[in-house]
């Protein structure tokens, strides 16, 4: 008792309380003003399966809304995720490196500079070797300077094929990285722009893109309230057709 009072007095009240108490409080409100609409003119079980099928449907409608236009309760965004970060003096040439098809770099596409793919791939490679992460390379992004982007695989936008929803080849990009030249700036003047020093290293960040689940929430809550809403809904027609076959045998039965 005392451990779930320590618990229920640890939990801040807002927001953590008092969003679930606005939920809890809306649904019985707007869910259970419905069912006790229906419940009083129909009874209790015919009202409850009339208010479920209606949630069930409702639910339906709007999560598959979510799920074609991955709004809403959506899950985790596509990202690019490092797998590797490979040192070495040859842009072309990354030799030693896990990845087979990064060991040869013709069939690659450079990404150029005014692309908005390659600012989302330096910044995943930002995160990944810049500041206090596992494979940080550099103290600050100021360090170094970015040469190159390089693009791999996914989805070919001119094969009719690759569009399909279930095909999802592999994608990859190879962020290239070098250490700026030291420059000393005088007090008040402005510094000049970042230079890669050709003498040293250049690291190259090998990525693959992960997909996320963006739309796996809306997709489990559109098929599991269409599962609901068919078995609510042939309740109440096997309701319906028994109480027809009543009506009828005493019919029959009447004088």
């Amino acid at each position: 008792m005392s451990g779930a009072l320590l618990l229920a007095l640890s939990l801040p009240w807002d927001p953590a309380l008092r969003g679930i108490a606005i939920v809890a409080v809306a649904v019985a409100i707007l869910c259970g003003s419905v069912y006790l609409l229906l419940a009083t003119n129909t009874g209790t079980r015919l009202g409850f399966l009339i208010a479920a099928a209606g949630l069930a449907g409702w639910m339906m409608l709007m999560a598959g809304t979510w799920w074609i236009y991955a709004i809403g309760l959506v899950g985790d965004s596509p990202t690019w995720q490092v797998t590797e970060i490979v040192r070495h003096d040859d842009p072309r040439n990354l030799e030693g490196v896990a990845l087979p098809e990064a060991r040869d770099l013709s069939d690659w596409t450079q990404i150029p500079a005014d692309d908005p793919s390659r600012g989302e791939a330096s910044a995943a490679a930002d995160e990944a070797i810049a500041g206090s992460g596992p494979v940080a390379q550099f103290e600050t992004t100021s360090d170094y300077v970015v040469i190159g982007v390089l693009d791999r695989g996914g989805k070919d936008p001119d094969a009719l094929l690759s569009q399909l929803p279930l095909s999802h080849p592999p994608h990859h990009a190879i962020v290239q990285v070098q250490q700026v030249v030291e420059v000393e700036v005088a007090f008040g003047e402005a510094p000049p722009p970042a230079e890669a020093d050709p003498t040293r290293p250049i690291h190259s960040i090998v990525m693959v893109r992960d997909l996320g689940s963006e739309r796996l929430p809306p997709a489990v809550i559109t098929i599991a309230s269409m599962i609901i809403f068919g078995v609510a809904c042939n309740a109440l027609h096997r309701r319906d057709k028994a109480a027809s076959e009543a009506r009828a045998r005493a019919l029959a039965a009447a004088p």
